[in-house]
């Protein structure tokens, strides 16, 4: 396994039982899939590969994050997802081979493992469940990507605001992305996202403090996306 140097083959196997995608395939053959690879380091904001580029490879998160975004048909620049330890990327191009269909850059420092194409096209020849398990991740990807679409399309800066806190907070109530993260995932400036967020802090929808944003009135914000798709 090529640089490698700071990674152990046990290392790459425990990530991809770890891994959704993987977790129904057999020890030996993670483990001969791992060997196939080699891992990749990638700085904080540096591509991993770019809408269009040969889909030769499949990755897996090792450690660290990726940021998938597409352009609308607006034009808007569309986040997708982020994609942490454990995640699978590029794995249409294990299908098919085709081009790649979004950019994805590193969030953070980044370790992937670059498995070749035709490494996993044989490992899910062999392990037939996993093919399965790729189906459906591309199944919800689509519905990631088509509702994150159906975002850009109908929704405003607030909109998409709303939609990010509400999701971040998930059954809590603080979401402690910064502003400059929360500009980022929303297509927007930062400075917009300050206004708008003291906006709603002045209205006693969220509470601002050093742990991050503190959703108040819950029902607000669903309302602030009810009121923009009833247009």
């Amino acid at each position: 396994m090529s640089g490698a140097s700071r990674t152990t083959l046990e290392a790459v196997e425990a990530a991809l039982a770890k891994a959704k995608l993987f977790q129904r395939m057999g020890a030996d053959a993670r483990r001969r899939l791992a060997a196939t690879g080699a891992v990749q380091a990638l700085e904080p904001r540096a591509r991993l590969f770019s809408k269009g580029d040969e889909g030769d490879a499949m990755y897996v998160v090792l450690e660290g994050e990726v940021e998938v975004r597409i352009s609308s048909e607006g034009g808007r620049d569309v986040r997708i997802a982020a994609l942490g330890a454990g995640s699978v990327i590029g794995e249409m191009a294990a299908l098919d081979g085709g081009p790649r269909s979004a950019d994805v850059d590193a969030v953070r420092r980044t370790r992937l493992l670059r498995i070749p194409r035709d490494s996993v096209v044989e490992a899910m020849r062999a392990e037939p469940d996993t093919l399965i398990d790729l189906v459906a991740e591309l199944s919800r990807r689509l519905r990631d990507t088509d509702a994150a679409l159906e975002d850009a399309a109908l929704l405003d800066l607030g909109g998409r605001l709303a939609r990010l806190l509400l999701r971040e907070a998930g059954d809590g109530a603080v979401v402690s992305l910064t502003q400059v993260e929360m500009a980022r995932r929303i297509g927007a400036s930062r400075e917009k996202v300050n206004r708008k967020l003291h906006e709603w802090c002045d209205e006693g929808i969220i509470a601002l403090g050093r742990s991050g944003v503190r959703i108040v009135r819950r029902a607000a914000l669903e309302g602030v996306i009810e009121d923009l798709r009833a247009r």
